[in-house]
């Protein structure tokens, strides 16, 4: 199943709703092998997501320690 590129919020509403589904155990083999692989996929998506936001607050923390606080001389 492909998996469209999506929001952190959405995609792991979406992997908490197939890790549901996938305890209570109520689907065949065949949908839960589709539901784990849209769920891993779900996952990788996630974790890219949130490299790119700790890359980002890097580089916001990085600018700031360049900078003083207000009211320390520089």
């Amino acid at each position: 199943m492909a998996v469209k590129k999506q929001s952190f919020e959405d995609a792991m509403g979406r992997l908490e709703e197939i890790v549901g589904l996938l305890e209570r155990g109520e689907c065949g083999l065949d949908q839960s092998l589709k539901l784990f692989e849209e769920g891993a996929k779900l996952a990788g998506q996630c974790e890219e997501l949130l490299n790119k936001a700790e890359q980002k607050v890097n580089i916001l923390l990085a600018d700031d320690q360049e900078k003083p606080f207000e009211g320390e001389d520089a």
